[in-house]
């Protein structure tokens, strides 16, 4: 080849393609062959999920993190051509920005590691400020004042389930014909035993849990192992290589 392609670096020759080719037909093991079923290569990549874990606090820091929030930065913004009108709709987008500003100064100060408890301070804020927070900007609020800390309580749907947190989540490749939970159980749980797998993710084709996949990797069923060579033999390789500078430095140093 005048380049590699890719991860392929190596051109098989005629005469390699005949012995392949042999050595498929013959159909036997040997030194260069191993007959394994096709499930051997396979896999199903399930998707592990970890729960969310936040605190809240409503301190100056994170307060200013609030403007960093597009549904927050865009209340002083306007897409009205009129300059007149632009400017009304922005001057009214930030009375509004500073009303949450407010709102939120006066929730209380600790350290919040439970967000069902937190919301509760801020439904109550909400109220007394008589202010209309929309889905969007309750999102970022939330989003700006919170941080991961893995002491804090599990974040749950409205349903009481966990909620997922995605910078977190990881995959396994479960060998084919492998039950799934016992793998999880065995390889996945002793380590993180809050972790679950996403049922949700399938397969298109069978419809199972986890994406069907496959990996032939010849090092794995072809490997030998190669001893390494005699502590003496190294030693003496260094002494002349530690030679051969020496003399390439003090024909540089004349």
């Amino acid at each position: 080849m005048r380049k590699s392609l890719g991860d392929k670096r190596h051109e098989i020759s005629p005469e390699q393609i005949k012995q392949i080719v042999e050595i498929h037909r013959q159909f036997r093991e040997g030194e260069h062959s191993k007959i394994f079923k096709r499930e051997a290569f396979g896999f199903r990549k399930v998707t592990i999920e970890r729960p969310l874990r936040l605190n809240f606090q409503a301190n100056k820091e994170r307060l200013m993190r609030l403007n960093e929030q597009k549904a927050f930065a865009d209340l002083a913004q306007s897409k009205k051509k009129a300059p007149k009108e632009r400017n009304k709709e922005i001057a009214e987008g930030v009375k509004q920005q500073k009303a949450i500003f407010a709102m939120l100064s006066a929730l209380p100060a600790a350290l919040f590691k439970d967000r069902g408890k937190f919301e509760k301070e801020l439904d109550k804020a909400v109220k007394v400020s008589g202010f209309n927070l929309s889905a969007p900007l309750r999102k970022a609020i939330l989003a700006a004042l919170s941080e991961r800390d893995e002491a804090a309580e599990i974040c749950r749907d409205d349903e009481g389930n966990p909620e997922p947190d995605s910078d977190l989540r990881d995959t396994e490749n479960v060998p084919l014909g492998e039950d799934i939970n016992a793998y999880f159980d065995r390889e996945v749980k002793p380590h993180v035993p809050d972790a679950w797998v996403n049922t949700a993710l399938r397969d298109h084709k069978d419809g199972e849990v986890g994406k069907v996949g496959y990996e032939i990797n010849f090092n794995r069923y072809f490997y030998k192992y190669q001893p390494p060579r005699p502590l003496e033999e190294i030693e003496s390789d260094i002494e002349t290589l530690e030679k051969e500078i020496m003399g390439m430095l003090s024909e540089v140093t004349r």
